[in-house]
């Protein structure tokens, strides 16, 4: 069944979009990951133009962050003066992001930024990923154990001033290193349509030094309120939210997230964490082709 894309301007099959959604969901359900960062880049395969991917995608990661941020509030897993100060940063972020967003958008280079930005990131977080999964299946092997890492925050946030305590995550730190965070987060969310878990999670970690128990719960809180944020930003100003493209990989996200979460428990932590590292260095190198490859059509006319 072909369904019509408003803001996109475009027919797509609904099934594919629902199953595109799915696939993400189940992602998510196995690997403990938003899946916003596989969502755009997999929409932009489809053949969804960049910018209304990565605003469209933020509408599906808002909803795929409401059980979740929830059940670890209720669990006592969520840092509220923590995520408070993150939510801050974010949504300046998200308003920053959208004023860079439509400066490149007035250039004509936002897809390609968006394209090289994605490139750059998925190698990034993919290549220490697998790196670090086949250490830890290695030392299983071998039956030899790991070296503990201390927690600890960053020797540059100790040096910021103004220091506050956040008594969940056990730490006494500046507000401005989550708030930086947090400013960076809201950026990427709106130029890329990412939730930023991928890249909150490790650096609420091995920067901020945050305890471990708090957050997951923490950075799903930060997504809820600043994608929320974010598909607003994007529906006033750059008009590129597509509703009914959003609600379709809402679908297909809440069903493979259930899928998802059952399916992890067969397997090994150590080897989902490989496989998810796997997918994501496959879809940075096929966007990394896409970016060098001579296209069929080097010119299209779009009628506005």
């Amino acid at each position: 069944m072909d369904i019509y894309l408003p803001v996109a301007n475009l027919s797509v099959n609904a099934l594919v979009i629902v199953l595109l959604g799915g696939g993400v969901g189940l992602l998510s359900g196995m690997f403990g990951v938003g899946g916003g960062f596989l969502t755009t880049p997999l929409l932009i395969f489809y053949g969804i133009p960049p910018t209304i991917a990565a605003a469209s995608a933020t509408t599906q990661v808002t909803g795929a962050s409401v059980s979740g941020a929830i059940a670890h509030y209720r669990r006592g897993g969520v840092d509220i003066p923590m995520g408070g100060v993150l939510v801050a940063g974010g949504i300046v972020g998200a308003v920053a992001g959208s004023a860079l967003f439509r400066f490149l958008q007035k250039l004509g280079q936002i897809d390609t930024v968006i394209n090289i930005l994605y490139v750059v990131l998925l190698f990034g977080v993919g290549i220490p990923m697998a790196r670090e999964a086949i250490r830890s299946i290695a030392a299983s092997i071998a039956g030899t154990a790991l070296p503990t890492k201390k927690r600890r925050h960053h020797p540059a946030v100790t040096a910021l001033p103004f220091r506050w305590r956040f008594y969940a995550s056990g730490l006494y730190i500046s507000p401005l290193a989550p708030l930086l965070l947090g400013f960076a987060t809201g950026i990427l969310t709106v130029l890329l349509g990412v939730g930023g878990g991928f890249i909150m999670v490790p650096a609420m970690i091995y920067i901020l030094g945050m305890a471990t128990r708090v957050v997951v719960g923490t950075s799903l809180f930060q997504i809820l309120f600043v994608t929320a944020a974010t598909t607003m930003v994007h529906a006033v100003t750059t008009k590129a939210v597509d509703i009914v493209l959003a609600f379709f990989l809402l679908v297909g996200s809440v069903i493979g997230a259930q899928i998802g979460s059952r399916l992890a428990a067969r397997f090994r932590p150590d080897y989902l964490r490989l496989l998810l590292a796997a997918i994501v260095l496959t879809v940075a190198l096929r966007m990394a082709i896409g970016l060098t490859w001579r296209p069929d059509e080097i010119y299209t006319v779009q009628l506005l």
